[in-house]
């Protein structure tokens, strides 16, 4: 039998209900030196308004298309989406080898301000509760259409992600099938609910709650932890306390708190080193393909990709592309670093 104080010591793997995957977790080696790449800053400093930003009001997008002199949130279709509404059903099935499937969806653009110099992290509570009500009315919006089976609200956060622009704002992609990750996640917590009779990341929130040493901030309706299973350096994933689906079973509290958690977590992200912190953060919910989904729980995932510092980004290579994910700081430790941190942006205490 192994317990946490070896964990903190020894190599070893470490289970992902959700997707059924295990981690390579490798303490010991949090001390070696590091000689590999080094990233350049980008700057902290933006205008509140870019007259070459296509997403500032009254801005021309690339498309050719004009932005409104918008004062709050604004949604438009994406004018390069990845995927299209009007594309027709077809296949190719070449044996079990060579398969094909045409996929029809739409995709939207999110801006949370319309002030380029803000982040999730440097925004209101209040300002943050608009947002969390923009995305509630795109996921009902869209999940409404008949043929769109699921609803994705993402955010890739800096250029380190791939942002192309430092906008505040995200995307909102609609799928006419269910994708693998949210499939995926679907299965898992359906067999457990199967198998237990009950809700998979409800029984889990109880271990964390009681376990302390993986949570980052919390409020009344949400917590924010370090998964036992993380992947990435400072992976984070906030789930709701109260059992819900998807973001319109909250109710008017708890979208509010929805966006004082975001705002928690992001905090502590920029306030870690001092930089407005890059990563990819998504909300998976409840598919829309017309069935009852009582199985899901309401959860968002954040993969950053920093690793010691702002300027040295962790890397998937090797052994973590042909074997297995591996990562050296344990998740209880990128917890307590976080924990630790004032929830007071650095920004506002200059």
């Amino acid at each position: 039998m192994i317990d946490l104080t070896q964990l903190r010591e020894t190599p070893h793997r470490r289970f992902n209900p959700l997707t059924r995957e295990w981690v390579l977790v490798s303490p010991h080696r949090t001390q070696r030196p590091w000689q590999g790449k080094v990233e350049t800053l980008p700057s902290n400093d933006q205008p509140a308004y870019d007259s070459d930003c296509y997403l500032c009001p009254g801005n021309s997008r690339a498309g050719g298309a004009s932005n409104p002199k918008y004062e709050s949130t604004f949604v438009f279709d994406n004018d390069y989406a990845a995927m299209k509404p009007d594309i027709a059903d077809a296949s190719l099935d070449e044996s079990d080898l060579l398969i094909a499937r045409t996929e029809r969806g739409i995709c939207r653009v999110g801006c949370f301000s319309p002030r380029h110099d803000l982040t999730i992290a440097r925004m209101t509570v209040e300002e943050l509760r608009v947002v969390v009500d923009m995305w509630i009315e795109q996921y009902e919006q869209l999940g409404a259409i008949p043929w769109v089976d699921n609803v994705q609200i993402f955010e890739n956060r800096g250029a380190m992600m791939g942002a192309s622009n430092p906008h505040p704002h995200c995307q909102i992609w609609s799928n006419a099938t269910i994708p693998h990750e949210v499939s995926r996640e679907q299965q898992t917590q359906n067999d457990y609910a199967k198998a237990h009779g009950s809700c998979m990341l409800c029984d889990y929130l109880k271990l964390e709650e009681a376990a302390k040493d993986r949570i980052v901030c919390e409020n009344q309706a949400f917590i924010a932890l370090i998964p036992f299973w993380a992947v990435w350096p400072f992976e984070a994933m906030i789930l709701s306390r109260r059992h819900a689906p998807s973001m319109p079973d909250f109710d008017d509290r708890e979208r509010t708190l929805l966006g004082d958690i975001v705002k928690q977590l992001t905090t502590r992200y920029d306030n870690l080193f001092q930089v407005s912190f890059p990563y990819t953060m998504g909300f998976h919910q409840s598919p829309t393909d017309g069935q009852l989904h009582p199985e899901w729980h309401f959860h968002a995932h954040y993969l950053p990709p920093l690793l010691r510092s702002a300027a040295v980004q962790k890397f998937m290579v090797g052994y973590e592309l042909l074997d297995m994910p591996q990562r050296d700081i344990t998740p209880e430790s990128a917890a307590e670093r976080l924990r630790l941190l004032p929830a007071i942006h650095y920004h506002e205490r200059r």
